[in-house]
């Protein structure tokens, strides 16, 4: 399967983007000072390890999804 330009440099965007974010998310979830993600003794909540699931599974696709675009930037790059 060959990706058009566009899609390949979109997939590569979503995926840095995707790294981005998460890793601001869960820089501001280690810091949480609501009580949400961390209780009164300070042992992590379950919204704190949902959440830090959920920034995982992000990674993982964002990685993903990234590796598709940057293969296919890659791949452009060798026929033009």
């Amino acid at each position: 399967m060959k990706l058009s330009r566009p899609v390949s440099w979109f997939l590569l965007a979503f995926g840095v983007w995707s790294w981005i974010i998460w890793i601001t998310f869960v820089k501001n979830l280690v810091k949480d000072g609501s009580g949400l993600a961390f209780d009164d003794a300070g042992d992590p909540t379950g919204y704190f390890w949902v959440h830090l699931l959920l920034a995982v599974v992000s990674f993982v696709l964002g990685t993903v999804v990234g590796g598709i675009g940057l293969r296919g930037v890659r791949a452009l790059r060798q026929t033009s």
